[in-house]
């Protein structure tokens, strides 16, 4: 079974902040799949459902993103099996990438599940937020909710990031960071 695991931080106060586009996407492609996030185990928040056939897991931690890893030991994940959904600043914001294995790249969540895995050897698919304006701390900016003028860039977003889990479950990681990866580039160089 494959774990969707989508990092944000909980409660009202957190919801529609940038830091939580990884939940945003879970539940989105939870009601696309009719996946009920409704089983709970040890800080974490789960379904189980079926994406084009492959049996998956999808998960939000509740606890808060420095420790989101925790959650994961309860669930005996193994790293090949989880595919990460986060915000990443280093990336241009409405543009997703996607990752195979490495470093947390600062990003305190994934730096938890290394941690709490032992591993880095687990997909990321990365949600880009951009970067805070000068004068503007980082921690203000990915706490900080999107503006109305970006609400239409986070759907197409958080549509991207579905297609590319979907792309990685049925096609393999390899065909998705070759479709979204190159697409990046792309749109960079016109």
């Amino acid at each position: 079974m494959k774990i969707l695991y989508g990092l944000g931080n909980p409660g009202k106060r957190y919801a529609l902040t940038r830091h939580n586009i990884g939940f945003m996407v879970v539940d989105r492609l939870c009601l696309k799949w009719g996946i009920s996030l409704t089983s709970e185990s040890a800080g974490v928040v789960y379904g189980k459902g079926q994406i084009d056939r492959v049996a998956v897991m999808a998960a939000k931690p509740y606890t808060y993103m420095n420790l989101c890893g925790t959650p994961l030991q309860s669930l005996h994940v193994r790293p090949e099996d989880l595919i990460v959904i986060h915000d990443d600043i280093d990336i241009e914001f409405g543009r997703i990438r996607i990752r195979q294995r490495g470093s947390a790249g600062g990003h305190r969540g994934v730096d938890s599940i290394i941690n709490a895995l032992e591993s880095e050897d687990f997909i990321r698919i990365r949600c880009g937020i951009g970067r805070p304006l000068q004068g503007c701390e980082t921690q203000d900016f990915v706490l900080g909710e999107f503006t109305k003028a970006e609400v239409a860039t986070v759907s197409s977003e958080l549509d991207s990031a579905i297609d590319a889990v979907s792309i990685c479950l049925g096609q393999g990681v390899d065909k998705a960071m070759n479709v979204f990866n190159r697409r990046h580039s792309n749109n960079n160089s016109t």
